[in-house]
């Protein structure tokens, strides 16, 4: 029986000749200039290999959340940044499984061929953050539209997608059962929704990651654009929170593959006071360390996929391949920069750059303390926390 990495070669091969034809160069003039890798992106999507989850009725490759994190870890290992891109990965949970045939047919192959981009989701608000079930942006619906007013915070890509999912609460907290429930989920034509209701202000952050405030002031949004039934938005998105987190842990996985590639390759040329600096059990056991944790964390990846492929439950093993592949990553960026010393700050040598970029994923798309209080929570039983 092969193991998923040798089952997935041919994709993991392809990707990287793609890759090739971007190196470090050029994803280094990319975040110097703090600038979107258009091209990067346009290949990827030509090669076909944003269009992995769309079926192929609507010109996508039907691949499963298995393969799609192939492609994802396998750019960040090759030194890319797949966060420039992953939104149109997981976006696609919300319409794929609860979006009506009408909509698949209106927008999947237009997304997969590239005519349109879905890359940005509108959920996290500054006063609520993951907090998500108490979201203040509402949808009132008015004739043949809903009129959304609020805020959202931390929204990617908004500049360089067509296309956007929106959550937002379409009856008040106060009237509803559950506080999962009165929440709904939207197609948002940026296209038509920008200066006409909806305006965005750049946040600038530490990395090359074009993310917005977005502001909403009595935007309409036809009331075809509602995804599944009104009022069941938060278990619809739940898909699309699975599948980010699970590509997330990909990401990490390659940017730990890629971190420990180099330090390892550093560490033997390295030489200082006569021997070469990896010959040190002071820096192979860090490395070592790093090595056996992206492994560990890799085959709760897999697990995660698995169930996610098969609709199981999956929340809890995608929370934990996320948590597991963002620690190791984190891990194996403070050794990869503390083994290269002075040149680790360097901007030449590229540890620089994928360190801030891997430090993101202790804090989004959800923090480290959120996944231990869910595992605490759903799966210790000890009481809700907060």
């Amino acid at each position: 029986m092969r193991t998923a990495p040798e089952k997935f070669q041919d994709i993991r091969d392809a990707v990287r000749a793609l890759c090739a034809d971007f190196p470090d160069e050029y994803h280094r003039r990319i975040d110097h200039e703090r600038a979107y890798p258009v091209a990067f992106v346009d290949a990827l999507t030509q090669a076909g290999w944003l269009a992995a989850l769309i079926p192929q009725e609507y010109g996508g490759s039907g691949l499963g959340l298995a393969e799609a994190s192939v492609i994802m870890e396998e750019i960040n290992r090759c030194g890319g940044n797949a966060g420039t891109c992953h939104g149109q990965m997981y976006n696609m949970g919300t319409l794929l499984r609860h979006g009506s045939p009408e909509q698949q047919r209106r927008y999947l192959p237009k997304i997969a061929s590239g005519e349109l981009r879905l890359q940005s989701m509108a959920v996290t608000e500054p006063g609520t953050g993951t907090d998500t079930t108490k979201v203040k942006t509402t949808a009132v619906r008015r004739g043949g539209c809903y009129v959304v007013n609020g805020q959202k915070v931390w929204i990617s890509r908004v500049q360089h997608s067509d296309l956007m999912i929106l959550l937002a609460r379409t009856t008040p907290l106060a009237e509803v059962t559950k506080k999962s429930e009165g929440m709904s989920i939207f197609i948002v034509d940026l296209r038509e929704a920008i200066g006409r209701g909806l305006t965005v202000r750049p946040i600038a952050n530490m990395v090359s990651h074009d993310t917005n405030e977005l502001f909403f002031e009595n935007c309409e949004i036809p009331a075809e654009n509602l995804i599944g039934h009104e009022g069941q938005g938060f278990r619809y998105i739940l898909d699309g929170l699975n599948a980010e987190r699970t590509l997330i842990a990909a990401e990490c996985i390659g940017d730990g593959r890629w971190f420990i590639d180099r330090v390892t390759r550093y560490a033997k040329e390295r030489v200082v006071f006569g021997r070469p600096i990896g010959q040190n059990q002071g820096v192979q056991f860090p490395i070592a360390e790093c090595q056996i944790e992206i492994e560990a964390a890799d085959l709760m990846r897999w697990e995660a996929c698995r169930l996610f492929d098969a609709r199981e439950p999956c929340g809890t093993q995608a929370n934990m391949a996320k948590y597991l592949a963002a620690k190791a990553s984190w891990e194996a960026a403070n050794a990869a920069l503390q083994f290269h010393g002075g040149f680790g700050f360097a901007c030449e040598y590229d540890v620089e750059r994928k360190f801030r970029e891997t430090r993101l994923y202790q804090v989004a798309p959800i923090s480290t303390n959120l996944i231990l209080s869910y595992v605490a929570e759903h799966v210790l039983g000890l009481p809700r926390s907060f």
